[in-house]
């Protein structure tokens, strides 16, 4: 028996893989990809993985590499490169201790570097895209170990070519190009400008931005905590869906939030509307799944939980929320059975094929 998914991800569901390895060092990838099968599973952090009861019959690896160095850019800037296995939050937090600004709004976001292009992590404002200039990538279709530039990687609203063709590039780093200066950039978000006790526009000192985000982010139940019963997770488990005209203006009506994205696209809350539905923070929803104690749309595992009993509350819900009010939810966690089959994102019913190289990582905002 191979080594269980579960202690491989945040959820800690899963049963076992065939074959697990842990890749370290940067230097071995091109040894270790010669012996990989065609398409591998790629988990980051597995902060966004519901991997399924059966486990997984094939091999999977665990990107854990680690590494951030900086070089000058032009115009003053600098250009900061990170191995794929290194925590987000710790990529954040070096930028800021270092005066260099363009993250400093992704404080407190789990997952990995490798990560955040696919899901073109952002919050607050900022997205990975806005500061990204090129990455390195595993192109398995060919393979090859490619250099994309940033609009190679074909970024949106919470997406990219890594998420519509799943299962194609494994992200082996990442390079950021970052503003030297003492304050951050302006704030957009009105929350988060009242827990600052400041005004929209103001440029806070780096640190000071970046713990405001943080602490914001754990007064509203956005962080993934170490113990507790909200402990077992996967942050947000479905995008903000978007909304035709005559949907939006329902919405606003029944005083629901509708925004703009920055695709333009306009999108409802959805914790909006499962609140709508009846559902509350510390709801049942099935055998062992709950939504979190601080908010509905986060939706946790407890005693007795497994990862079919995760699946089949999220697809009720998209169910639910259909029926109600024609609007479809599409969950945000990998599902490892559909990555298997090698499908590409699907509408309802089911879960959305996102890319097995992805944690959780999403707008909280």
């Amino acid at each position: 028996m191979g080594d269980l998914l579960a202690d491989h991800t945040t959820l800690r569901l899963g049963g076992p893989a065939d074959r697990l390895l842990v890749h370290t060092d940067p230097t071995a990838w091109p040894d270790l990809a010669a012996e990989l099968p065609d398409h591998p599973w790629v988990l980051g952090g597995g902060s966004n993985v519901l991997a399924p009861d059966t486990g997984h019959r094939g091999t999977v690896v665990v990107m854990a590499t680690r590494g951030i160095t900086t070089t000058h850019g032009p115009h003053g800037t600098v250009e900061v490169t990170a191995q794929a296995g290194e925590p987000l939050v710790d990529l954040v937090a070096h930028s800021v201790a270092h005066g260099l600004s363009g993250i400093e709004y992704l404080a407190g976001i789990p997952g990995t570097v490798g990560a955040a292009p696919v899901q073109n992590a952002g919050a607050y404002g900022q997205e990975i895209a806005d500061s990204l200039i090129a990455l390195t990538a595993h192109d398995h279709h060919t393979g090859r170990t490619v250099r994309l530039a940033r609009e190679q990687c074909r970024f949106g609203y919470r997406a990219s070519r890594f998420k519509t063709e799943p299962g194609r590039f494994t992200i082996l780093d990442i390079t950021l190009r970052l503003t030297p200066r003492i304050h951050a950039a302006p704030i957009t978000y009105r929350h988060l400008a009242e827990a600052l006790d400041v005004a929209l526009g103001t440029t806070p000192p780096l640190a000071e931005a970046a713990a405001g985000v943080s602490a914001d982010r754990g007064a509203r139940g956005l962080l993934l905590p170490a113990d507790g019963p909200d402990a077992r997770q996967v942050g947000s488990v479905f995008l903000n869906p978007p909304v035709t005209m005559s949907q939006a203006a329902a919405v606003r009506a029944a005083g629901g939030p509708v925004n703009r994205t920055s695709d333009g696209t306009r999108r409802a809350s959805a914790g909006w509307l499962l609140q709508q539905l009846g559902h509350q923070p510390g709801s049942r929803l099935g055998a062992g799944v709950w939504c979190s104690t601080r908010r509905v749309l986060t939706l946790v595992a407890r005693e007795h939980a497994t990862a079919t009993a995760f699946t089949g509350a999220l697809s009720r819900l998209v169910t639910d929320v259909e029926t109600a009010f024609g609007i479809c939810l599409r969950p945000e966690p990998t599902d490892l059975r559909d990555w298997a089959r090698g499908q590409e994102l699907r509408e309802h019913p089911g879960l959305a094929v996102l890319d097995a190289d992805t944690d959780r990582i999403r707008d909280h905002s």
